[in-house]
């Protein structure tokens, strides 16, 4: 009946990150596994969150990349973002 199980995994990703004077991280860009880059347009929010999909808790960024939004977790010390 058209209904599927959608898995969800965590993907790792390197990040590159700006630290202010007071120790807060911003995230710039993204590496992408297969090597791509993507830059961060915007942080447009940051709160401590799980990932309801990909399970885990950490700090998680809603940002715009390539006019599109994503979330991007931090779960010390590692980065991912939802991935199927």
């Amino acid at each position: 009946m058209g209904g599927g199980v959608f898995l969800i995994r965590k993907v790792y990703v390197e990040v590159t990150a700006h630290f202010d004077l007071e120790g807060s991280m911003t995230p710039l860009e993204i590496f992408w596994e297969d090597g791509r880059r993507f830059e961060i347009d915007r942080v447009l929010d940051r709160r401590r969150a799980a990932s309801l999909k990909a399970g885990g808790v950490g700090i998680r960024y809603l940002c715009r990349i390539r006019g599109r939004e994503t979330y991007l977790f931090y779960e010390g010390p590692r980065w991912f973002v939802e991935g199927k």
